[in-house]
């Protein structure tokens, strides 16, 4: 029975990995779901306007 304990209080120790944070974490979560396709339309209406031949 001690030995289980001490199994249980090593695994608590262990650090979490940082996509699990990342993954916990609601908010951030929304942030990048809000950032990422923001950035992308950005980007795409850039070369979208870029690539309109100019008039003569």
């Amino acid at each position: 029975m001690q030995r289980n304990e001490h199994q249980e209080s090593n695994q608590e120790e262990e650090p979490v990995p940082g996509m699990q944070q990342l993954l916990d974490n609601p908010f951030m979560l929304l942030f990048l779901g809000v950032l990422f396709p923001t950035v992308f339309y950005i980007l795409w209406g850039i070369m979208e306007i870029i690539s309109i031949p100019a008039v003569k």
